[in-house]
């Protein structure tokens, strides 16, 4: 069952070593989001809480595990998760952190629950930004709900968030295969989705690769580079990315062939070596 598939802590997502932190939790999504945004500092919003980053914080965001996340959390603060640290003393990361630590304590809950990878309406107006949400299974409302964990109450009011930020709408949050589908339909511009100093279409085509591999229980870093992503938009392959949209678009309608696509090898599955684009070095995924 796909269910099934998503709720058991694989690979990034099983805290192995470190489970026995996840004990005590609340069992409810809401719960541990907020139990996440005690532990965790974004990177680039760290200085709405007053700080300045060291260089040591700043290598933080490179750390892919959740046990290794947990083993630098507790070693720098031994009590239980649920306690909050101080914004200074937080393990520091990306939004894909956030995602991937909330993913990981569901699924120690047994909640079904994944990483996607895609776009946020809601930091720049009239931009989509790069950025990674959990998906989980609602029982009650049996349908997959989209919570945006990084969104404590400083960024909600730094950001002017009007929407619960544990049911994101989906026109706030678009998975990167609906990003790419609006676009190839003319009814976006590509120039709008990105971050930084990086916009387009090949920044949009891959982040579809990228949540492919998260749909896979692969969740790479943002700036993690394989197989067919590129920065260059006439070297992307369309007829590839637009088949991979429509298979994330709706992942539980296609399932077999999302296992099968990724399953099949290079050069959509994620290597044993991958590029980190921000250190602009070769390192083991």
């Amino acid at each position: 069952m796909t269910l099934d598939f998503y709720r058991r802590p694989v690979a990034f997502s099983d805290a192995n070593t470190q489970a026995r932190l996840f004990k005590d939790l609340p069992d409810d999504p809401a719960g541990l989001a907020k139990v996440v945004q005690g532990l965790l500092m974004h990177e680039h919003v760290a200085p709405a809480y007053g700080l300045k980053l060291s260089g040591e914080q700043h290598a933080q965001a490179h750390v892919r595990p959740v046990e290794q996340m947990l083993q630098a959390i507790t070693q720098r603060d031994p009590r239980p998760l649920s306690a909050a640290r101080a914004e200074s003393k937080r393990q520091v990361g990306v939004c894909r952190h956030f995602t991937l630590m909330h993913v990981a304590m569901l699924r120690s809950k047994g909640v079904p629950a994944r990483a996607r990878c895609g776009f946020g309406a809601y930091f720049e107006k009239g931009k989509f930004v790069d950025h990674w949400v959990t998906e989980y299974w609602n029982e009650s409302a049996k349908r997959w709900l989209l919570v945006d964990s990084q969104l404590d109450a400083r960024q909600r009011e730094l950001f002017r968030i009007a929407f619960d930020p544990l049911d994101v709408p989906r026109d706030q949050f678009l998975v990167a295969g609906d990003a790419w589908r609006l676009c190839r339909a003319g009814m976006a511009q590509p120039q709008a989705f990105g971050i930084l100093d990086m916009w387009g279409l090949w920044f949009i085509a891959s982040n579809v690769v990228r949540d492919l591999a998260a749909l896979n229980n692969h969740e790479m870093l943002p700036w993690d580079v394989w197989g067919p992503m590129t920065p260059n938009d006439a070297e992307v392959d369309r007829g590839l990315i637009d088949h991979l949209a429509e298979l994330t678009h709706d992942p539980d309608a296609h399932v077999d062939e999302l296992r099968s696509v990724y399953g099949q090898g290079p050069p959509l599955s994620v290597p044993p070596t991958v590029f980190n684009s921000v250190l602009n070095r070769a390192e083991a995924a």
